[in-house]
């Protein structure tokens, strides 16, 4: 039976997608559960999996289309038995409604300004994209979209050419050859989420060290005393970040277009090195987990990422996230914030050092070289500062995280 290929609801504010990848196409068959087409959010890009064995008839949609939940994008054959032959006709009269939804393109380039300055501006991540390939400014382009989003059909055709540079002036070196491929979907959403966000949000840093001597030894007698589950640092980390959020609830918010938002858990981000890039699964109500709790939930996210199987709410929310490079042999990682976050904190490798005493005598510490980077618009130094101590009090004494 010929049935339709919807654009699907990924999240509870969604409201359109971008079709960025077919993963088939027309006449490929497909198995259940196997990714058939990438719809990119503004949070991630997403391989839709089918809900049943079956060909892909028809594709109605173009590439790079941002198109609303529940569009129409393609056709496809659920091989019922006895099910009736598709025809021509069906397809012409289905793909009717999509063709509504295509924004009729602007006559012309050149527009008023159509906000108040210092409004922010919403538009697609596609239109963004088109924006700086045509040299158009958005502050003039008149938004279809919800509260304004300007979308992909909203730019002119043609933009501002740039300017001719002059034989006399100086021009930037050929680039080196080599081979050269296209970002996959997620490489492509990871690195526009993140400079998107280097250049929207007013990034400050702390950097401090912890002593850690007393929290190796616990972790080692942990893991002596039974084998159910096997701690790690970065799960110790994670719990001090999940009680301080607990104890400073004043913190764990974040910036959104509507206003400064506080979160009543304390959700934390974990971030994860993947095949296909960094993944950043949300670990729920950290600050009233268990040790064991957490490990065990860190260990499934981590293992669900490394898969691929993770979810668009699984990476959703959070005021923070831990990003622990201490295996690489490097000091201090100063990183940045993810998206729809108020911070990010960078770990480094533990590290032998010497220090004075309380009788100014050399003594042996084994440290923890530490980042915060935080946006400025929800937070101030001091108590971001407030909370860097927090996380540092807790890894010092590690025995009060063993207490739920």
């Amino acid at each position: 039976m010929r049935r339709e290929l919807l654009v699907p609801k990924l999240g509870l504010t969604m409201a359109e997608g971008t079709l960025v990848e077919w993963m088939v196409k027309p006449g490929d068959a497909f198995r259940a559960d196997q990714s058939i087409f990438v719809i990119e959010s503004e949070k991630a890009a997403t391989e839709i999996p089918a809900e049943a064995d079956g060909t892909l008839l028809e594709i109605t949609a173009e590439l790079g289309a941002t198109l609303a939940v529940g569009a129409v994008i393609g056709f496809w054959d659920d091989l019922a038995a006895g099910a009736s032959e598709a025809l021509p006709e069906l397809a012409t009269a289905a793909a009717a409604p999509l063709a509504a939804l295509v924004v009729p393109q602007a006559a012309t380039s050149t527009l008023p300004a159509l906000r108040a300055p210092g409004e922010r501006l919403l538009a697609t991540p596609l239109a963004r994209r088109l924006a700086l390939a045509r040299c158009i400014d958005l502050s003039s382009v008149e938004g279809s979209g919800p509260r304004g989003r300007i979308r992909a059909g909203d730019l002119p055709a043609n933009g501002h050419k740039p300017a001719a540079v002059s034989p006399s002036t100086s021009v930037a070196p050929p680039v080196a050859s080599g081979p050269l491929r296209a970002p996959t979907a997620t490489e492509q959403t990871i690195a526009r989420r993140l400079v998107t966000a280097k250049q929207e949000i007013p990034h400050f840093y702390l950097s401090v060290e912890a002593e850690v001597s007393a929290l190796q030894a616990l972790r080692s007698e942990l893991n002596a005393a039974q084998a159910d589950v096997r701690f790690t640092l970065n799960h110790f980390i994670l719990a001090a970040v999940g009680r301080a959020l607990a104890q400073m609830p004043g913190v764990n918010r974040v910036w959104t277009t509507d206003g400064i938002l506080s979160l009543p858990k304390a959700d934390v981000g974990m971030a994860v090195h993947t095949e296909r890039g960094l993944m950043v699964p949300v670990l729920r109500d950290v600050g009233r987990l268990s040790l064991a709790q957490l490990a065990r939930e860190a260990a499934s996210a981590a293992s669900r990422a490394q898969a691929g199987r993770l979810g668009v709410t699984e990476m959703a929310g959070g005021a923070i996230t831990v990003s622990n490079a201490g295996m690489h042999d490097v000091t201090y990682m100063t990183s940045i914030i993810n998206p729809g976050q108020a911070m990010i904190l960078g770990i480094g490798s533990v590290r032998s050092v010497f220090r004075p005493n309380d009788q100014d005598q050399p003594a042996l510490r084994r440290e923890m070289g530490m980042v915060l980077s935080a946006d400025h618009r929800v937070l101030d130094g001091v108590t971001a500062l407030q909370l860097l101590k927090c996380i540092v009090a807790a890894l010092e004494r590690p025995l009060g995280l063993l207490v739920a």
